[in-house]
């Protein structure tokens, strides 16, 4: 079975690899392709959490979105380092969701794994849930990983 995971290149998206890791059978999976996607005239820049060095503000261009993007796709692959299935990262261009989508029809995939709420509530409210449209629209089975839920202080 091939699976996708996607990247946005937030905490929480390695997260979600981590829990596929948790309690998928290796065994199982022949391929995973860890997938990023590039919004091209996006007004908010690719997620860099999980880059070891951290971009100044002024660094906002197209070439820094690839490289964030490039370095999140080779955080989460690491998850993977190992285990057993082979791993590939692709970087791609256009509406994360569709893109997801397409990826998950093109590599005939057996499951998709994306985080949920992932980059915000003002993310979500003002473009749309990707993990949403991802479940309602993907040719496979879709995991949809939460964020852990906050501890309440008493």
């Amino acid at each position: 079975m091939h699976v996708i995971v996607a990247t946005d290149g937030s905490r929480q998206s390695l997260a979600a690899a981590k829990h596929l890791k948790s309690f998928a059978d290796p065994a199982k999976i022949t391929t995973i392709s860890v997938v990023a996607v590039i919004r091209p005239y996006a007004a908010v820049a690719f997620a860099d959490d999980l880059s070891p060095a951290k971009a100044t503000s002024a660094d906002f261009d197209s070439l820094h979105f690839r490289d964030a993007a490039d370095s999140a796709t080779k955080a989460v692959a690491a998850v993977f380092d190992g285990w057993g299935p082979k791993v590939q990262v692709r970087i791609r261009s256009g509406s994360p969701a569709s893109e997801i989508i397409k990826a998950a029809k093109q590599a005939d995939a057996g499951l998709v794994v994306v985080a949920a709420g992932s980059r915000g509530l003002s993310d979500t409210v003002l473009l749309g849930s990707t993990a949403q449209r991802v479940q309602h629209s993907a040719p496979c089975p879709v995991l949809v990983v939460r964020p852990a839920p906050r501890k309440r202080k008493k």
